[in-house]
């Protein structure tokens, strides 16, 4: 029988990180997958370029039944640790919008950056295998991990979420918090397109692989940036950040002039251009498919300057309250994120052990901790990995 230190399920970015750390407290280590290689969500992150983390991470940004749960790793190790380490290995980086961080190579110079400094750190590394059970004996787990047996004083459980199922995604790491009487916050896709009935699809579709800058709002969250129209229904920044403020049944408002004053700006074109179709005025501040969609709001055929008071408050309304209700989403398949998870009510926020269970630790997306779209989950995952590998 083989026994180590800390044995670490999924590694991912979170069980890579909690791995290396632990190692380098002279713990011998055991990193365990299933898939065939480490880090593959860090591979086709960002294009293949790794959003790795932010440049304004705060508590703000992550969704939790405890938001203040990832305050305390994320302030023990910040994106400025993270990026230090990218420079300690000559890993080259640049900003895009709204401080997201993405590597100017490959991805995968950070996946090997992981496994080099695990490999400094003597961890042992096993891919391609299954941890098949779990259970409490003494003081420390046995598990049986590709048909052998391991003793742990520790046990990880790092197995990520149910998004992208045909990337390995599965619910073994839930399995376990039930087991040892763990709470769960019921999980569904986060940062994740929206699909509509066939009749609002009727009108999306002809838009389909139109993008446009838009400002989305639901039960009380907002985000400005690009809007994608879809065979399916809507997807784009804005929409994959609402999707997880999003419930079955709500209502989504879309606004296509944000920071505009859209009643102001049709006030002067009925004054201005009366003789032009509201069509033709939106197309001016619109994509032309589009300002033919939302020109629909007030009767055909009438040009500005017949437009009543009434009607020219109905297209501002379809101009900046385009109010829809989604069918559903995408689903797991395309979702980035898991939302909900492991109860954070019952883990340590300062070192993500079980607080009934000594020696069993949560780590990552299998906790209910989703960050918004940008490089907040990775970081997450860093800092949680990091925490955990401090004192497992």
């Amino acid at each position: 029988m083989e026994r180590f230190d800390v044995v670490i399920i999924g590694a991912g970015a979170a069980g890579m990180m909690c791995a290396l750390e632990a190692g380098r407290r002279s713990r011998r280590v055991l990193l365990v997958d299933h898939n065939i290689s480490a880090g593959d969500k860090i591979r086709i992150s960002g294009g293949g370029r790794c959003n790795f983390t932010n440049m304004h991470i705060e508590g703000a940004a992550y969704l939790s039944q405890n938001p203040k749960f990832a305050l305390s790793a994320l302030k023990r190790f910040s994106q400025w640790d993270f990026i230090d380490r990218l420079a300690a290995h000559g890993i080259k980086w640049h900003e895009k919008t709204l401080g997201q961080l993405f590597c100017d190579g490959s991805a995968r110079r950070i996946v090997d950056m992981l496994l080099a400094d695990m490999a400094v750190a003597g961890v042992v590394l096993r891919l391609g295998v299954k941890a098949a059970s779990v259970r409490r004996e003494g003081d420390g787990f046995m598990l049986n991990v590709g048909g052998n047996v391991l003793r742990t004083s520790s046990l990880v459980v790092a197995t990520g979420g149910m998004s992208i199922p045909k990337m390995g995604a599965s619910g073994f790491g839930y399995d376990i918090a039930r087991q040892f009487g763990l709470a769960l916050v019921e999980t569904q896709p986060g940062l994740v397109p929206l699909t509509f009935d066939a009749a609002t699809l009727a009108d999306l579709k002809p838009l389909a692989g139109l993008s446009c800058n838009a400002a989305v709002s639901c039960n009380g969250a907002r985000f400005e940036e690009g809007l994608l129209f879809t065979h399916r229904g809507l997807s784009g920044p804005s929409i994959l950040q609402i999707s997880s403020y999003w419930r079955q049944g709500d209502a989504i408002s879309v606004d296509l002039m944000p920071g505009g004053d859209g009643l102001a700006f049709l006030r002067a074109a009925k004054q201005e251009r009366g003789r032009q179709s509201p069509a033709r005025v939106l197309a001016e501040i619109l994509p032309r498919r589009l300002a033919q969609l939302v020109a629909r709001a007030v009767p055909e055929g009438r040009n500005m300057a017949d437009l009543s008071d009434a009607e020219l408050a109905a297209l501002t309304s379809a101009l900046k309250d385009w109010r829809l209700i989604p069918s559903g989403s995408e689903g797991y398949r395309t979702a980035e994120v898991t939302l909900g998870g492991v109860s954070t009510g019952d883990l340590s926020s300062k070192t993500m052990q079980a607080r009934a269970v000594p020696g069993l630790y949560f780590i990552g997306e299998v906790v209910d901790v989703t960050g918004w779209l940008g490089g907040y989950n990775f970081q997450w995952a860093w800092s949680s990995g990091w925490a955990a590998g401090q004192v497992a």
